[in-house]
């Protein structure tokens, strides 16, 4: 409220900044100014000797000193730094030149916008991960699958997708985090060593990592990794290994670097159980949103108990990150000791005429399954098949549909429903309740019992409540939570699909992009075409009153009234006050907007109540409003 009256006080480093007002177009590229190098890995206690003596007969000493810290999996971030405050913010790129993602990692609490030093340098840059915690990124999965969206694979993943978002409002929900391990660059300061460097960093407010070492000699550092290894479950995020860099700054330019990696650094990478084997081919799995996931066939191959032939290869992107190519050696592991995923290619082994992997290119421009036209997402970095009559997004819509989350129609199991749709006699889902005994019994493995069964389920799916059936109509974004919400401010399917934008988004939890996906849906005319479907093959397209306003209560001032609660009550949690307006015949809104009636508020309400104030919203405390519902009986 101080800056907007006071917009001369908006500074760089202010908590407003964190996240910007507009999605950008694209990302800026811009150039570091000291070059990101890559390190050598290795995998061998032995290697790492080899490395200690290359070091030692370089610098012509019989002991160096070393500096081991974790390897966090995330994503290379460059922060530049003038003055103290926040300039710049790059993905690592080719090393050289990367994206400016300033606004998106400014939406990353663990970055600080002004260092916390009295006497900061003139410039800095400063090295480290932005990663997703794992407890972070479980969260975030369980979020995706209430809302009917595909799961990431892994954090780094996740964490990737996420800084390369054009949007920083989305990137803000995500939850990243950063850790920071060297500096770039530097005008006004001066280091003898790296682990000054990390010193450093943590003085000037940088999260840096938890565990690290000073080592005296390559026997301390074995020791010492080997430690970090024991104690890799205690760290919040994942590492794949541990990083040893010479700790003598002045001996670094000594040392030199090959024409990719330092001479002074070293990646010592753990093992986890792994396997070698060759992908055969890559195919290409279409989703219920018409997503295509690249996946390996790959020679099976028993890993950590079990036999694995496939890998999925999330998408074209990641492909390319790893350069994985059909034919290839690659090494395969358990991400997160469940899914099967390409560590990386064997180069060394890569045979003759193996070329880059080309999405488009591989699947000649169409769907694998229908052969309709496929699309980049401009926003996000999936192919989709364009066609919503694609047999397998009709397939795994139907299983969306009748899933237990959605309609919980029990008996059309996937072999079902394939079937169904395989044969054209389920080419919607309003074909569903078309279906015949006798259609049923004539399919393998349905007897007439059976078959009585799905016809019985799918009866009295019929009548139930009308957050299933929007939730089961598969809108992109819109998962069962939301769904429930969306019923509870709009307990009609009719009132919902003539609702606005902005009226979705005073909905609780109902945000832009869900608001245009939800928007988009309905305005589509074969989804209307389908709704209508639905509706006259009996299914209800509203909740019934259960202690809502009935016609007499139609004189109560909050009937049909959008109202929204802010601050602390006495009398009710907000689900109790949110459930006595609904029985009052009113729509609980999360936002306030130029459409809201009433703002109840409670203690300590905050932005919403001078927002109301402003919009000339009716305003009523806990007291008045109890008296106001009275008087309406």
């Amino acid at each position: 409220d101080l800056e907007d009256q006071h917009p001369e006080l908006v500074t760089p480093d202010s908590p407003t900044q964190r996240v910007g007002g507009r999605p950008l177009k694209e990302f800026a590229s811009v150039q570091h100014l000291k070059p990101m190098m890559s390190l050598d890995n290795t995998y061998d206690l032995d290697e790492l000797r080899e490395f200690d003596k290359r070091v030692r007969k370089i610098l012509d000493t019989d002991d160096t000193g070393y500096v081991l810290e974790p390897k966090v999996d995330g994503v290379s971030l460059n922060l530049l730094y003038e003055d103290g405050i926040l300039v710049r913010a790059a993905t690592r790129g080719d090393g050289t030149t990367g994206d400016d993602i300033t606004a998106n990692a400014k939406t990353i609490r663990a970055i600080p916008l002004r260092l916390t030093m009295d006497s900061p340098p003139a410039r800095i840059e400063i090295r480290g991960e932005v990663f997703m915690s794992i407890e972070g990124f479980r969260k975030l999965n369980e979020q995706r699958e209430k809302a009917g969206e595909s799961l990431f694979a892994n954090p780094r993943n996740s964490t990737a997708g996420s800084l390369k978002l054009l949007d920083p409002s989305i990137v803000a929900k995500r939850p990243l985090d950063a850790v920071f391990y060297a500096v770039g660059a530097a005008e006004g300061v001066a280091f003898d060593t790296h682990h000054e460097e990390i010193q450093f960093l943590e003085k000037a407010g940088l999260p840096v990592p938890a565990l690290w070492w000073q080592c005296e000699g390559i026997d301390e550092v074995i020791e010492k990794a080997q430690e970090l290894a024991e104690k890799e479950q205690e760290l919040p995020y994942e590492i794949d290994g541990a990083v040893i860099k010479v700790d003598d700054l002045s001996t670094w330019d000594t040392l030199g670097t090959t024409a990719k990696a330092p001479r002074y650094a070293i990646a010592y990478k753990y093992s986890h159980e792994q396997a070698e084997t060759v992908i055969r081919d890559i195919t290409v799995q279409v989703g219920r949103t018409g997503t295509l996931t690249p996946v390996a066939e790959l020679e099976p191959v028993f890993l950590d108990g079990s036999t694995i032939s496939r890998a999925t290869l999330h998408n074209e992107e990641e492909i390319k990150r790893k350069d994985i190519r059909i034919g290839d050696t690659v090494i395969i592991e358990k991400a997160g000791q469940v899914i099967p995923a390409v560590v990386e290619v064997v180069q060394n082994k890569r045979p003759d005429g193996a070329s880059p992997f080309n999405l488009k290119e591989h699947l000649g421009g169409a769907c694998p399954v229908c052969g309709g036209p496929i699309s980049r997402d401009p926003e996000f970095v999936a192919w989709r098949c364009d066609n919503i009559s694609c047999p397998a997004q009709l397939k795994r819509a139907i299983r969306h549909f009748v899933s237990r989350k959605a309609m919980d129609i029990e008996g059309l199991g996937d072999v079902l429903v394939d079937q169904l749709v395989d044969q054209n006699l389920a080419k919607d889902l309003a074909d569903l309740y078309s279906l015949s005994a006798e259609q049923l019994e004539k399919l393998e493995r349905m007897g007439r019992k059976s078959s009585d069964n799905v016809i019985q389920a799918l009866e009295e799916s019929k009548s139930r409540e009308l957050w299933r059936l929007i939730h089961g109509l598969g809108i992109p974004h819109v998962g069962e939570g939301a769904a429930r919400k969306l019923a509870a401010a709009y307990p009609s399917l009719d009132t919902l699909r003539g609702a606005d934008k902005e009226a979705l988004e005073d909905v609780e939890d109902i945000g832009a992009i869900m608001a245009d996906a939800i928007h988009e849906f309905f305005n589509n005319e074969k989804n209307a075409e389908l709704i209508q479907r639905l509706r006259a093959a009996g299914l209800r397209m509203e909740d019934e009153p259960q202690n809502h306003a009935d016609d007499a209560d139609q004189d109560n001032p909050f009937f049909g009234k959008t109202v929204v609660v802010t601050g602390t009550l006495s009398s009710y949690t907000r689900d109790e006050i949110q459930d006595v307006l609904r029985s009052l015949g009113a729509h609980p809104a999360g936002s306030v907007s130029k459409k809201t009636d009433f703002l109840i508020a409670g203690e300590k309400a905050g932005s919403k109540r001078k927002k109301a104030e402003q919009l000339g919203v009716t305003i009523l405390d806990e007291k008045a409003f109890r008296e106001k519902a009275e008087q309406g009986g």
